[in-house]
């Protein structure tokens, strides 16, 4: 049996969805209110690690540790003062992000060469009302200066490059022999049982080196050819999402090691 249906489909007139507005402002718009909340949630993490270090402190920072300089024994001191050592980025790390909220928090309406053309006399009037619904500031185009984002993803390396050495120092610390750091829930070897690797301070070190050769390429994105680019536009893309997820991750993982250290420095660690 065959059926045949007669079906008449109505369609609305075509819709502009951003009048006078590129895919490029909708995207960069969008970029700089998801960066707002990326900060939110590293400044939480940051200052989370910052309690937990400060709370190691507090229960070993009197115990004696051998000062090292170019990792040979140097003179005594105590754990409390390389933990501030890991603490102290902490602090300009902090005020690094707030500093650099106007520098991402902007809105982008250019149009499709920076001029808003599309938008008449009205151009700068909607800006305004724009970003003021979002909460963003209405300053000027940066469809092809990144240097907001290029300085952004500077911060995201320079804190991961600070948890590196936090993980740098603890495995030398956990080195057997050295023994100036017990770390529980560290990673076993199936060939070596004896052994209790020191993973989440092999992945700082591995998330601060794998950020260091990303900024590289952030750079080579700052270079956007006349009015618009879609080469560096989308090396960008490719290069920060991993950036901000990959600094969020050594964040959680630095907390995680500074609650797994049981014991660090006493007498036994002079040597």
């Amino acid at each position: 049996m065959t059926i045949h249906l007669n079906i008449s489909l109505t369609f609305p007139p075509k819709l502009a969805i951003h009048t006078g507005a590129t895919s490029q402002d909708v995207l960069d718009t969008a970029l700089s209110l998801t960066l707002i909340n990326v900060s939110d949630v590293l400044i939480n993490r940051l200052r989370a690690l910052d309690f937990s270090l400060t709370q190691l402190a507090s229960d070993h920072g009197d115990s004696p540790l051998m000062g090292r300089t170019r990792m040979q024994a140097g003179l005594e001191i105590n754990v409390a003062h390389r933990i501030q050592s890991w603490r102290q980025p902490l602090v300009d790390h902090l005020a690094g992000l707030e500093t650099l909220t106007p520098r991402i928090a902007r809105l982008q309406l250019g149009g499709a060469v920076g001029t808003r053309h599309g938008f008449g006399d009205d151009a700068d009037r909607i800006a305004t009302h724009m970003a003021q619904t979002l909460g963003l500031s209405a300053g000027p185009v940066w469809h092809t200066d990144r240097s907001g984002i290029s300085e952004y993803a500077g911060r995201l390396s320079l804190i991961t490059g600070s948890l590196g050495k936090f993980g740098q120092d603890i495995a030398l610390m956990a080195q057997q022999g050295i023994d100036e750091v017990t770390l529980t829930g560290g990673g076993g070897s199936s060939a070596m049982p004896h052994k209790s690797n020191p993973v989440l301070a092999e992945l700082l070190v591995t998330l601060a080196r794998f950020n260091a050769s990303l900024i590289a390429g952030i750079h080579q994105a700052l270079i956007h050819e006349q009015e618009r680019s879609g080469a560096a536009w989308m090396l960008e893309w490719m290069i920060l999402p991993q950036m901000a997820a990959t600094t969020g991750r050594a964040l959680t993982a630095a907390d995680t090691l500074a609650h797994q250290i049981r014991q660090i420095g006493g007498k036994g660690a002079l040597v």
